[in-house]
Formats: structure tokens, C-alpha cells, sequence
């Protein structure tokens, strides 16, 4: 069906509409393969260091790092850092409300009270996930990445955060503390589609093209552990290699996420108690 309009000509639906944008959304992502190849290159390196990637993601970005680690097609070597008082936004008003997120998203402190729970070595990697590159947490989590000196990667949308306004003091970015930028292609508001008799557009592109960043880095990191002699453990669905063989992989993949997680905890604190003491 056409759009909606009084017009007598006909007009593209707004599912092409929307559709066409996205097409544009993966002419974005593919111009930045060198950029996708940098990232999965350090990511392997601390992957066969035996160390983690640490990913994070506020808001709906939260989608980005599930989409990462565990998922099919997916594989052990993430950290996934999701915080429930930044992304659960189901019961949008009341307790737990759409505002109190939003609100603690902006909170200096937050971040390192996060990443106070893990023992960090510049052998890990990072990505952090932000359209706008504006809210504090997600910026400050990757300052404090780039002073213990992890090399960091952030997605964004290029245009929408140009015209954004940083909730920080200082006016930096996420940006700004990333050692490679990636961009998922979104524009200046995110959303794509205009509907005639709406001042407002619908239907974001953040989502869309920062998934296909993330599906890229995967594809090219699972192909340079397989070289590096290192196949990871891969969760597949039984339909494609068999129930039996389905499970062996979980399980598998599981365990090794959970040896690789526990080094994360081993020597929480001691430094800094140690430090107090002296």
C-alpha cells in the first residue's frame, strides 16, 4: 500500500521508505571495513591473551551488547556489562521508570562504581555502544578504560551526535576517549521515516546499523581466532548441527565464559587494599 496522502500519483510505502534508508545504513557500515578489521585484530589479542572484551551499552544500546555475547552465532570472549538501572525499560513509568534511567545515565561516579567490581588488565579490550556519544556514564566508562589503558571502541551515530550536546561539563564525547570510532550510519535524531500529518519522524536506524557493526566484528574476529588456531565454541541451534552436538556447544561455550569471567574477580581489591595499608 502506498502512503498515506491526498496526492493521486503514486507515492513509496513507508515500509520502502524505511527499507531504502537501511540500504544506506549498510553502505555506511561497509565503507568502514578497514575500521571493523582494526577492531576484530584487538579484540583476538586479548581473546588469546585469555582476557576479556569488555562491551556496554545504556539505554537501548543494551541491545547492542546482547546482540554481542550470548546469543547464536555467537561466541565466549565478552564481558558483557549490563546494568539494570540503565536499560530496563519495560514498566516505562513508576517504579524502575523510563525517567530514573535516563536520569542515572547522567550521573558522574556511576562508571566507576562499575567497573570497581573487576580486576582490569591492558590486556582486555573494550566497546561501548552510545548513539548520541553524549551521556555521562557511557563517556566516563571510557575514560576510565583509556587510564588503565585498554584500548577502547565506540559505536555511535556520527551525525546524530554532532548535533548533540554532551551531558558532560567539560563538553567531551564518547568519542573522545576511544581509541576507534565506529559509526552505524543513523542520522541526526535516529529516526528515518517522515509521515505525512507528523511533525515528527519515525522509525530509528541506530539499532539497525550499530547490529551490523557488531555482526561484522564478529564474523572477521571468529575468522582470525580460527587462523590463529584458537576456533571458538560457538552457539549453534540443534536444526543445524543436531541436538546432541547443539548442547555440547552451550555447555562448552558457557564454561569457557565462565573460567574466563572468574579471572575478572580473582584479585578485586587486594591492590587497593594493600595500598591503604601501606
Amino acid at each position: 500500500m502506498a502512503a498515506a496522502g491526498s496526492s493521486n500519483f503514486c507515492k513509496m510505502s513507508y515500509t520502502q521508505d524505511f527499507l531504502g534508508k537501511c540500504q544506506g545504513l549498510i553502505a555506511a557500515v561497509s565503507q568502514q571495513e578497514e575500521k571493523i578489521q582494526a577492531v576484530a585484530k584487538l579484540f583476538a589479542s586479548s581473546i588469546l591473551a585469555g582476557r576479556m572484551v569488555h562491551i556496554f551499552g545504556s539505554g537501548h544500546s543494551r541491545i547492542m551488547v546482547e546482540e554481542m555475547w550470548p546469543r547464536y552465532g555467537s561466541f565466549p570472549g565478552f564481558n558483557p556489562i549490563v546494568e539494570l538501572s540503565l536499560t530496563f525499560h519495560n514498566l516505562v513509568v513508576g517504579a524502575n521508570g523510563q525517567r530514573q534511567a535516563m536520569f542515572l545515565e547522567n550521573v558522574s561516579g556511576f562508571a566507576k562504581q562499575i567497573l570497581r567490581n573487576f580486576d582490569l588488565s591492558d590486556q582486555d579490550s573494550a566497546i561501548i555502544i552510545s548513539s548520541s556519544g553524549c551521556n555521562v556514564v557511557p563517556i566516563e566508562l571510557a575514560e576510565l578504560f583509556q587510564q588503565q589503558g585498554i584500548k577502547t571502541v565506540g559505536i555511535i551515530s556520527m551525525e546524530h551526535s554532532q548535533v548533540s550536546t554532551s551531558k558532560r561539563q567539560d563538553g567531551l564525547k564518547l568519542q573522545d576517549f576511544c581509541d576507534i570510532v565506529l559509526d552505524s550510519g543513523a542520522p541526526a535524531g535516529d529516526a528515518m521515516v517522515s509521515i505525512e500529518g507528523l511533525d515528527t519522524p519515525v522509525a530509528p536506524g541506530s539499532t539497525v546499523g550499530s547490529c551490523m557493526l557488531i555482526n561484522c566484528i564478529k564474523a572477521e574476529l571468529a575468522n582470525l581466532l580460527v587462523l590463529a588456531g584458537a576456533p571458538p565454541k560457538v552457539l549453534t541451534a540443534s536444526a543445524l548441527v543436531g541436538a546432541d552436538r547443539a548442547a555440547e556447544l552451550f555447555q562448552a561455550a558457557y564454561d569457557e565464559h565462565a573460567h574466563r569471567v572468574s579471572r575478572l574477580y580473582k584479585k578485586v581489591g587486594i591492590a587497593s587494599y594493600v595500598s591503604d595499608q601501606n
